[in-house]
């Protein structure tokens, strides 16, 4: 199996937060989305906020994952781990992504132009316009995290 580790537990201050660990695998897809699903269906009278806005987060989160898997796991051995961790707080879902890619800019990525197609360059923006708030930080254990935040209205 894929899936290198999952947990789930709560801590003070929050109402609950999952921490999943697996390959670098699109194959796997299915599954991360799917843990996705479960964390929401466990919580879902604490995230009935999110109403017909859950579509959008997880396709962001979607694409948060495929983007560590095609291009900052590119050159490295499909079991170089990415680290994902949903924390629900009573006012937001965050949503956050760990690869072991070397750092980049996500300001100098170019937007797409207003009605025209092209082959990739949309997961970014994309993921913009679906949550709050989206970052992409360098960490001091040579990771990057992809946070990616959905705010109670």
């Amino acid at each position: 199996m894929l899936l290198t580790s999952m947990k789930w537990w709560k801590c003070e201050g929050m109402l609950q937060k999952g921490n999943l660990t697996v390959k670098s695998d699109l194959t796997i897809l299915n599954q991360v989305l799917q843990w996705f699903d479960r964390f929401c269906w466990q919580n879902k009278s604490k995230l009935a906020w999110l109403g017909k806005e859950y579509d959008g987060i997880k396709l962001a989160f979607d694409e948060g994952f495929t983007n560590a898997v095609r291009h900052a796991h590119k050159n490295l051995p499909p079991e170089t781990p990415i680290d994902i961790e949903l924390t629900l707080w009573d006012d937001r879902l965050e949503i956050r992504v760990w690869d072991k890619g070397e750092p980049f800019d996500p300001d100098t990525l170019p937007e797409p132009e207003p009605g025209t197609l092209q082959e990739g360059g949309y997961g970014w923006f994309l993921m913009r316009r679906l949550v709050d708030r989206v970052s992409y930080e360098r960490c001091a254990d040579s990771r990057n995290c992809l946070i990616l935040i959905k705010q109670k209205d």
